[in-house]
């Protein structure tokens, strides 16, 4: 049996759809993917359906729900054609990030307290049809607050500063962001949120924030992507959850 205090690991697949797609045709497969990621005792799928489609397809979301026997966390910008997707899927969770065209990877949380108004009746109707919505910030206070404030029942901390100083050497601005996320964490626990953390985690930075005991889950995808590359996708996955296991022990 599952402990109910287990650490749970998102695996995100984007970037299989990102190596497909700079060849064109159907390979790799990112529901493949999913597949082999899933039997691998992953605890969920994280997809990012761009506005762009630079690299997850709505046919590949289509497929997800149509394969998936673990949630989908459906990545989207909080945008009209997004929402209308979402609700036509009603995916486990849907998780509101900020977007860019030029960007090459989400590179920061999405700014919550001055946009209020329009994100709290954005995600209204999401939850209303039973996806629960997951909101991807900055380990920033102001942003927690909000992001409790606007009805939001997850929130995703940003842990790119903290893995970027880690592997740039940087090890005063490393431990100043990972205070930060243990921080943050136990302050949207204490409000009722529940707490992931992603972006950047890799085996040499995973364990300091899967041993928060606040954290609920932890999303994960370039890095265990590349991984796959050497070691093939079980053994990455099987790696990266023998550390959130050990941490976390």
């Amino acid at each position: 049996m599952t402990s109910p205090n287990r650490l749970r690991l998102g695996v995100n697949i984007d970037h299989v759809a990102t190596v497909r797609n700079a060849r064109g045709g159907d390979t790799p497969d990112p529901l493949r993917a999913a597949r082999i990621a899933q039997d691998a005792g992953c605890d969920g799928i994280t997809a990012h359906l761009r506005e762009d489609r630079r690299h997850i397809s709505d046919a590949d979301i289509e497929g997800l729900m149509d394969m998936l026997t673990v949630p989908l966390n459906f990545e989207m910008a909080a945008t009209a054609e997004m929402q209308a997707i979402a609700l036509r899927h009603k995916p486990h969770a849907v998780c509101i990030v900020p977007e860019k065209r030029e960007e090459r990877t989400t590179e920061g949380g999405l700014e919550v307290a001055r946009e209020e108004n329009r994100l709290a009746h954005f995600i209204a109707p999401l939850i209303d049809a039973g996806s629960r919505v997951s909101i991807f910030i900055a380990a920033d206070k102001r942003q927690v607050e909000a992001a409790h404030r606007i009805g939001a029942q997850v929130i995703e901390l940003h842990s790119g500063a903290y893995c970027d100083a880690h592997h740039e050497g940087r090890f005063e601005d490393r431990d100043r962001e990972l205070k930060a996320l243990r921080e943050m964490s136990a302050f949207g626990h204490d409000l009722g949120l529940e707490v992931h953390v992603g972006h950047g985690l890799t085996y040499e930075t995973v364990q300091p924030v899967a041993a928060f005991p606040e954290v609920m889950e932890l999303n994960i995808g370039h890095f265990l992507i590349g991984e796959a590359i050497f070691l093939g996708m079980e053994p990455a996955i099987a790696k990266m959850r023998h550390l959130m296991d050990e941490a976390r022990t």
